[in-house]
Parts: structure tokens; C-alpha cells; sequence
């Protein structure tokens, strides 16, 4: 069977994990009574709850006598370095566009590496059906984009699909009323315009896995393009390892994809996307060729982290209550297996402490791993996260970001204001129908705790996309972490409602009446800069005066909700957030009040 390779790249939220559903709707080896559910191909909880594709996926479908090998790309930056090492597994990409937000920061990205490749571009511009839809200047921006990023005269003559992937319609025109259902008109230009794999059958076996798999029976497995011969079950074959030195193994399995399958096959040929299993510690960029080769095919860059955190054990007083995993062995363990299948994931044991440095390439990375350890059973705490540094020829360098704003014109005042504090550099400003888009460099350290501040400004109406771009020299201006203190509790035990009424003229609270906190716990902010130590469970003093008001006619305001990625944004660099599979709680890393004043007493005198 004839085969044809792709790939769907697009920002986050424009639609590709659905649009492979419909592609898989269209398969003529799907059986009649075999339903493909909603975003099929995101099968973590996570990514279903949030929306997103945090790792890359692979199908594959069968139109027209062609196997249509297609893998579901991340649109989000913090996954971008899956986007990166799949290029060199496909011939063609798809790329998608939303209809009416046109391109944003994340396609800029994945389209300049699909030109890199020098791939064919499919372009489909997608919720043609939404309202104030502007395909037009969608497919115009597009066209800039390409010129902007020097794509030659072939890749800009790209065809365009106009497609509604939650209505399953398609058309080559741009005039709502020309959709037709079923995506044929995308999967002919698949075939007509997408080159197939440039690989041998004859000559030796050369296979590079671009990404990772883990399977607690196997062990690792390689995810890739079968570049050139063939491969068989209990082959013997060698590994050349990214160092140069060679290491012969047995291939214990290969699997194959189909629809929303992986299924297990015996061989495979050059131009198959396939997985192998055998070799424990396989990695991407090295090279499964025959036994006696000696030729590797080139390296493939893995992106480096960024941003990086504390993870440690759970010191609280609470410690143990919630959890299942709350031992230093059991976090280890579940940190090095992910570090198993996730190649931008760096974990470094601290010695003498039950603690590990674990970098990503972003928050939204980071707090996947925090999310999933916690919905597993896991009990740990983790610090604020920062961004890594690099030193070169005695210059420290920072991470710098493309960041995106689009948000009400009436508040771009103050955005403009937050950001030039951040010393964000503003590239281009436009505005359209009351919004107002602005593009920024800026460091990326900038934007740890923004968020929260941003939302305040825009009135929730704020949207903020960003990308990394390089690292550049560091400048020596320090950013204000949160501006405002915290409430902390002083003793243990529950919160009362007596105590939480005293607290609202001091501040916002986190928690309600009834929830039990500890000495040292984060129990809201404070309306002033500095922390404030409070007595959170204290009750009302009983005595004989009858009072004309009880403690049940207390009206409270309702307590601030935060999601983790608030938590991790809201906290100082002296306090940690507190991770159970029931609670998320923040505190100061010291906890005892008087050891904490003495801390804070002393560096405020140095």
C-alpha cells in the first residue's frame, strides 16, 4: 500500500485533534459499528479536561488505496520541542488556522520549522462557520507569515482548505454555503499535493525515534520513521548512541498505528511510521540500523528546558493524611519514569535531601507533572518556578518569549503599562472591531506571576499566547514578584467563622469556615505589603451577657478559588505549594512563626 505522511500543526485551540477525528470518520477501514468519540485522540484525562494536546499522538488512516500516516501535533509552546523533532518523521504538514483569531504566536513557530524541512503545506482555515469569521484575511495573514519567514516560490503557492472540523463540512472556497460534508476535498489534496516518503527498501536498516513511549512490560519504546530497508520482530540490530558508541539489541516488538488503535505487526518497511520495543533506554536521534553499519543519520535537536522548580517531600504537618506515594523512593521513582517518554524533562536529585530540581520547557509543563503525580496518589511540595539561566563567556543569558496580547482596546493603557515594567519590547500593535492585538520580546521571567495581574487588568476579557524565542543577555533589573503579603496562620486547627469575619477588613481569604490549617499555612493575601501572622481558628469567647447577635448571622464573603497554575504563579520564592491528591494548600517554607521572624529579620539586615 501506497503511504503518505503529515502532520497537523497549529496554535493551541484551533482545532486539531478534532479535525483528526473527522479525518478518522473518513477511513475506509473503520468499521460500521466502531465510533469515534470526541477529541479520540486525546486519551489523557488531562488533556480532555483542559482542552489541549500535550503529546504529540500518531494514526493513521486508509483513503483511496494510500495509508495516511497522520500524527496530532501540541499547539501549546511549552510542548513546541514535540513539534520540532516530528518534522523529520513526515513530507507534508497541515497546517490550521482559526478563522477568526488568523495566526497567532504558536503557528509562527510551527510553521517556520515545517518550511525549515522544506515540507508541502497544506493550509485549512477552520470555523469557517464561527461568528465574525474572516477567512479572507485569515488565508492574508497567513500569506504574510510565509513571506516573513522566507519560504520559497513552491511553498507559497499552497493550496487552502476552508473547513468546519466540529461539522465535519469542507470546501474549497471561502463562502460558507459551499461546505459539503466529510473532509474529501482536504484528504484528495493529501494525496495529490504530498509527496511520499523519500526512503529505500533496499539497503541497510535505518530507523530514528523522534519520540518516546514508556510501558511498564517493555520498558521505553522509540516512536519513528523507518528511513530505509527493513525490520523485523526478534531482529538482532544495533544502536548507535548519540556519543558514537554502538550497542546490539533484539527487537522484542513493533507496532504499527490504525485509526485509533496501536497494533502489533510482525515487519515493517522504509516509509512505515512505527514503535520499537527491546532496547530499555532507547532515546531520541539514535539510529536502529543492521548489525556491522556504522553509518547514523543526524542527530535531532532536543529542545532545552527553561524553567525549573523544587519537587520535595511533603514537610507539613498534614504530611501522609491524603496521600498514597509520600516517600522520597516512590517520587523518584515516578519522576524518573517520566523522564522515560518525556525527552524536554530534565531531574536532578539534590544530595543529603529528599529533593529534586525538575526542569521543563514551561509552567504549563511543570504543572501537567505536578497534576497527573497528584491524581495518581502522589503527596510532595514544590517551590515558585524560575527560569534557567546560562552563563557564556562570563555573561549570564535569560529566556526570552514572542508574547501575544489580545484583549479590549479600552484596557490596553494598562496592559502596555504591566508589560513595559516587565521590560517588555513592543514589535507591532493593530487593532480590529474594539480589539487590540500587541506583540511583545520579552524576558521570560516576566511572566512567572503575570497572569493573575494580567486577568485583573483585562476584566477576565484578556488573552495571552506566548513562545520561546532565544536566550539573550540578562539585564540587571530585578521584577517584582507579588507586590502584596500574605495571611498566616499562627496555630492549627479550623478555620471558625468568628475569626474569618475579623479577617475580611485585613485582606481576601482562601479557605471557608471549617477547613483545618496548620502553623505556617497561606490562608489569604493581605491588603498590605507586608505578611501578616493571624490567629485563623480563634472562637468567640463565651460569657454570661446575652448578645443580640450570634455567630450565624456572620455574612462572609466568598473565599478566592485559584487553579494550580495560580498557585504556582501567587507564591513568593520563601513559600511552597503544598500538593495532595485531595488538597492543594500554600505555606511558608518555614513554618514556626517566631523561626520565620528571625529569618526574615536577619536578611532584612543584610
Amino acid at each position: 500500500m501506497k503511504k503518505k505522511n503529515i502532520a497537523i500543526i497549529a496554535h493551541v485551540d484551533h482545532g486539531k485533534t478534532t479535525l483528526v477525528d473527522t479525518l478518522l470518520k473518513s477511513s475506509e477501514g473503520l468499521r460500521e459499528n466502531e465510533t469515534i468519540q470526541k477529541r479520540a485522540m486525546d486519551s489523557n484525562d488531562l488533556e480532555r479536561e483542559r482542552g489541549i494536546t500535550i503529546l504529540a499522538k500518531t494514526t493513521a488512516i486508509d483513503y483511496k488505496g494510500y495509508r495516511i500516516n497522520i500524527l496530532d501535533t501540541p499547539g501549546h509552546a511549552d510542548f513546541a520541542g514535540e513539534v520540532e523533532r516530528i518534522m523529520g518523521m513526515v513530507d507534508g504538514v497541515i497546517l490550521l488556522v482559526d478563522a477568526y483569531e488568523g495566526t497567532m504566536p504558536q503557528t509562527r513557530f510551527v510553521l517556520k520549522k515545517a518550511l525549515e524541512y522544506k515540507h508541502k503545506v497544506i493550509v485549512v482555515v477552520n470555523k469557517i462557520d464561527r461568528e465574525f469569521a474572516r477567512p479572507e484575511e485569515a488565508v492574508d495573514e497567513v500569506l504574510d507569515l510565509f513571506i516573513e519567514l522566507g519560504a520559497d516560490d513552491d511553498q507559497l503557492d499552497f493550496p487552502v482548505v476552508y473547513a468546519s472540523a466540529f461539522k465535519n463540512t469542507s470546501s474549497l472556497t471561502s463562502d460558507v454555503e459551499s461546505q459539503k460534508p466529510g473532509m474529501n476535498v482536504l484528504l484528495d489534496l493529501i494525496i495529490e499535493k504530498i509527496p511520499s516518503p523519500k526512503v529505500k527498501v533496499d539497503g541497510p536498516l535505518l530507523f530514528q525515534p523522534a519520540l518516546l513511549d514508556y510501558n511498564d512490560y517493555v520498558g521505553r519504546i522509540g516512536i519513528g520513521l523507518v528511513k530505509q530497508g527493513v525490520v523485523r520482530v526478534n531482529d538482532i540490530v544495533s544502536c548507535i548512541r548519540t556519543d558514537g558508541t554502538i550497542k546490539n539489541f533484539r527487537i522484542q516488538k513493533l507496532f504499527g498505528f490504525l485509526g485509533l488503535k496501536r497494533i502489533e505487526i510482525e515487519t515493517a518497511e522504509a516509509g512505515d511510521i512505527i514503535a520499537v520495543a527491546g532496547l530499555s533506554d532507547i532515546y531520541v536521534g539514535e539510529t536502529i540500523t543492521n548489525v556491522g553499519e556504522t553509518f547514523a543519520l543526524p542527530l535531532i535537536n532536543v529542545s532545552e528546558p527553561t524553567v525549573q522548580m523544587t519537587f520535595g517531600t511533603n514537610t507539613s504537618p498534614f504530611s501522609g493524611r491524603e496521600g498514597t506515594f509520600v516517600t522520597a523512593r516512590k517520587i523518584d521513582e515516578r519522576l524518573y519514569k517520566e523522564t522515560q517518554k518525556d525527552v524536554s524533562l530534565r531531574v536532578e536529585r539534590v544530595d543529603t535531601k529528599e529533593e529534586w530540581i525538575v526542569s521543563g520547557r514551561g509552567e504549563l509543563h511543570l504543572s501537567i507533572l505536578i497534576e497527573n503525580m497528584r491524581r495518581e496518589g502522589y503527596e510532595f511540595q514544590v517551590s515558585r518556578p524560575k527560569v534557567i539561566e546560562k552563563v557564556i563567556d562570563d555573561v549570564v543569558y535569560e529566556p526570552y518569549e514572542l508574547v501575544q496580547v489580545d484583549c479590549p482596546t479600552e484596557y490596553i493603557g494598562s496592559v502596555i503599562e504591566m508589560i513595559g515594567s516587565k521590560k517588555g519590547d513592543l514589535k507591532t500593535m493593530s487593532s480590529h472591531e474594539n480589539q487590540t492585538r500587541l506583540i511583545y520580546e520579552m524576558p521570560s521571567r516576566g511572566l512567572i506571576g503575570f497572569m493573575t495581574d494580567f486577568l485583573t487588568a483585562t476584566h477576565g476579557y484578556g488573552i495571552i499566547n506566548h513562545s520561546y524565542l532565544d536566550y539573550r543577555p540578562k539585564e540587571n533589573v530585578g521584577f517584582i514578584g507579588r507586590k502584596l503579603g500574605v495571611l498566616v496562620s499562627i496555630n492549627e486547627g479550623p478555620v471558625t467563622a468568628y475569626a474569618a469575619g475579623g479577617m475580611e477588613e485585613r485582606g481576601e481569604l482562601f479557605l471557608e469556615p471549617g477547613y483545618k490549617v496548620y502553623e505556617g499555612m497561606i490562608v489569604g493575601v493581605c491588603n498590605r505589603e507586608e505578611d501578616l501572622a493571624v490567629n485563623i481558628t480563634r472562637e468567640k469567647q463565651m460569657t454570661n451577657q446575652r448578645s443580640s447577635t450570634k455567630d450565624t448571622t456572620v455574612v462572609l464573603k466568598r473565599p478566592r478559588t485559584m487553579n494550580l497554575e495560580n498557585y504556582l504563579e501567587f507564591i513568593n520564592d520563601d513559600e511552597l505549594v503544598e500538593i495532595t491528591p485531595k488538597s492543594i494548600r500554600l505555606r511558608k517554607a518555614i513554618l514556626n512563626t517566631n523561626d520565620r521572624k528571625r529569618y526574615d529579620s536577619y536578611h532584612l539586615k543584610k
